[in-house]
């Protein structure tokens, strides 16, 4: 009887050992494409959130009849349009009011939460968390909530209707997201420094403008920016409030009523709203380093 003999089995080859120069030539090739996979996302992410505004500036400097047709580019460029948006009745006005509401907003939301989020963040006190809950819960109350008897007040009781004071009134009591957010970011502040403060002599109230808002300034820029975006872009507050008195309209609202007059000038309607939008981005881009880090740090305890 005869055995047959298999065929021995394939041994497995061994990949050769890159040399160095292929291995660094590899890592250059991969870093190369990570390159241009993150920028290619970051590029259409940009021309996402540019387009509309590019498009609302193109609109903004043509004529009339081509701002209603489906053109994209302006045949010739209108920059008169600014000037007659300026010139329209009440729109400086609504820029006073405008900066007014969100100027004053801001000063007082900053000067009234600052103290009180120093309070919540750096003393030891009883009911100091019944205290940061009874703040946080304020944020879950809807303004329409409250608006009827507010307005009641401030109208029947003050009479204050027709003005901007009954929205900028209670922002000098502290605003409760603001008192959040910077005691959030002060609870990041060292209480090393607050001790050798007081060592050295300084009561509570020195020591928060000396050691304390010197080293929140991130922070508090970023509530102040928050706020001043809020107060610029409210429409609901001067809707209630100064509805009935166009001396008193801000420029969110007052746009609503350009837009009507306007209803077939689209070239006239997006210069304003332009317009409108433009100290907000101008703003933001100037701050934006601080804000994002004032942000940024407040979620790093808590």
């Amino acid at each position: 009887m005869t055995t047959t003999a298999l065929p021995p089995r394939a041994t497995r080859t061994s990949r050769p050992t890159p040399t160095p120069a292929q291995a660094a030539a590899r890592a250059r090739r991969k870093s190369v494409l990570h390159w241009i996979a993150v920028h290619t996302g970051a590029l259409a992410a940009a021309l996402f959130f540019v387009l509309p505004f590019v498009f609302v500036f193109l609109t903004s400097v043509m004529s009339d009849s081509q701002a209603m047709s489906g053109d994209l580019w302006p045949h010739e460029w209108r920059w008169s349009n600014y000037a007659d948006v300026f010139n329209t009745p009440g729109f400086l006005t609504w820029w006073r009011n405008s900066l007014l509401y969100a100027g004053l907003g801001t000063l007082f939301t900053v000067c009234s939460s600052i103290p009180v989020a120093y309070a919540l963040a750096k003393f030891r006190f009883r009911g100091r968390r019944g205290a940061m809950i009874l703040v946080i819960s304020t944020m879950m109350l809807p303004p329409q909530v409250i608006v009827i008897p507010m307005y009641l007040v401030w109208a029947q009781q003050f009479g204050l209707s027709g003005s901007l004071w009954p929205l900028i009134i209670p922002m000098a009591f502290g605003d409760a997201y603001s008192i959040f957010l910077l005691r959030q970011f002060l609870l990041t502040i060292p209480k090393e420094y607050l001790e050798s403060a007081r060592v050295d002599g300084c009561g509570e109230i020195r020591t928060l403008l000396t050691i304390v808002v010197p080293m929140a300034k991130p922070g508090i820029a970023a509530i102040a920016l928050f706020q001043f975006f809020y107060c610029w872009n409210d429409y609901f507050g001067p809707q209630i409030y100064a509805a009935q008195n166009p001396g008193a309209w801000t420029l969110s609202y007052g746009l609503e009523s350009f837009k009507s007059a306007h209803s077939v000038n689209w070239n006239l309607t997006m210069a304003a709203t332009l317009l409108v939008m433009a100290p907000v981005i101008i703003v933001f881009f100037f701050a934006q380093k601080a804000f994002v880090e004032g942000v940024t740090l407040t979620g790093v305890k808590g």
